[in-house]
This record gives C-alpha cells, sequence and structure tokens, in this order.
C-alpha cells in the first residue's frame, strides 16, 4: 500500500529513494552483463585452443566410482616405532654375546659361522645405509628403529648403519658405536652385524644384516 506524501520534503525524500533504486537496478545489469561478456570471452579463448571438438555421444553407462585406500596408520606406526625404541637397553651387557675380535662382530646362535666372514669380503649387497652423524642418543635409537622397520617393510637384508667414529665428540670416543651394537643386538630382525670395511667406512660403521622377510623366508639375499 502507497502511503499519502505529506509535504514537499517527504516528496523529495521518495524521489531521492526511487533515484537509488533506479542506479542500483542499473549498476546490477551492468555487472551482469560484464560477467556474461567476460564468459563468452573465455569460452571463445577455450573454443579456439581446442579446435573443432565433438562432445562423446552418451553410452548411457555409469561409470562406478573407485574405492579409496584404507586410510594408512600413520600416527600407530609412528607410536609403535617410538615404544620399541624406547624399549631398547643402553644398559645391557652385550661383551659375552659379541665375537672376541678386535671388530666386536655378532651373530645368533642360529647363524652359521661363514656368515660373518661373508658378510666382512662384501659377499652381499649393501641395499641402504643410515647416517647417524650429529644425532643425539635418543634421535639416533628412533632413526634406527625407524630405518630397520622400513628395510623390513622393503625386503632389504644388507644395510650399512654409519655411528661415527667419534672424532667430533668429547674425548674423541665414538659414543654412538657402542650404543648402536647394544641397540642392534636387540633386535630379533638381526641376524649378524661387522664393522665395514675401510671402503665402506671401516671403524665408523657397521654391515648388518637382517634375516628374511616371513613371506619370503627362503629367498637369499642379492648377492655381488
Amino acid at each position: 500500500m502507497i502511503r499519502p506524501v505529506k509535504s514537499f520534503d517527504a516528496l523529495g525524500g521518495l524521489r531521492e529513494a526511487l533515484r537509488a533504486r533506479d542506479r542500483a537496478r542499473e549498476a546490477e545489469r551492468e555487472r551482469l552483463r560484464l560477467e556474461r561478456a567476460r564468459a563468452e570471452r573465455e569460452a571463445g579463448l577455450f573454443r579456439a585452443s581446442i579446435g573443432e571438438a565433438v562432445p562423446l555421444k552418451p553410452t548411457g553407462r555409469v561409470d562406478p566410482s573407485l574405492p579409496s585406500p584404507p586410510p594408512h596408520p600413520r600416527q600407530r606406526e609412528l607410536d609403535e616405532r617410538a615404544a620399541l625404541a624406547a624399549s631398547l637397553s643402553d644398559e645391557i651387557g652385550i661383551e659375552q654375546l659379541l665375537d672376541t675380535d678386535e671388530e666386536l662382530s655378532f651373530r645368533r646362535e642360529n647363524v652359521g659361522p661363514d656368515v660373518l666372514p661373508r658378510l666382512r669380503r662384501g659377499h652381499w649387497v649393501v641395499q641402504n645405509q643410515l647416517d647417524l652423524h650429529g644425532l643425539r642418543v635418543d634421535e639416533a635409537r628412533e632413526a634406527l628403529v625407524a630405518f630397520i622397520a622400513r628395510a623390513l617393510k622393503r625386503e632389504q637384508r644388507c644395510l650399512r648403519v654409519i655411528h661415527g667414529k667419534g672424532l667430533g665428540s668429547a674425548g674423541k670416543e665414538p659414543v654412538l658405536k657402542g650404543k648402536v651394537l647394544k641397540w642392534l643386538v636387540q633386535r630379533d630382525e638381526v641376524l649378524a652385524f661387522c664393522q665395514a670395511r675401510p671402503t665402506d667406512g671401516g671403524a665408523g660403521a657397521l654391515i648388518v644384516l637382517l634375516r628374511p622377510a616371513a613371506r619370503s623366508a627362503t629367498a637369499r639375499p642379492p648377492r655381488r
């Protein structure tokens, strides 16, 4: 319902309101016109870029959507690795478990005596390596656990672990070397390890042999 205008001032305000409404409508029409023009330009550029394209005829078939892969339990794996790393003790005595040579090599009781000589000679190809230089003890322990887990997953059996010679540490003593020996002995997956050859790091590294994966227990490590 249109209300009666009671004064000329009110009439002037009404006229101004109508003009504002008309300006707003005109602005909206202009905006729509510009949007249509832009869309037409973009469509023209697209058609010019693809050339003479013919739409595919409808087939009536429905393309089934592929199921998404199951979520990877990344956090659970991290938690398990952290728990396993925390369970590796730095205080166990392993002297009775190591071979009585100056290189402090190691093999499980059920591993043949010929494994260590072959490991020293480079009978198996080193498939991956881990460099622990610059890491604190806790960081090195977690890095070693994660490294072995990745190797087992990839069915890698012969590894090199570089613990360093301790030249940059206080007292020039290899702090990580003794701890890495203890950590490796506590891992059931480790069948044997020995000091690396001079060309592979010498006293600053170990060559580690892991047991084969369960599903390929009969497989042998890659040889040179």
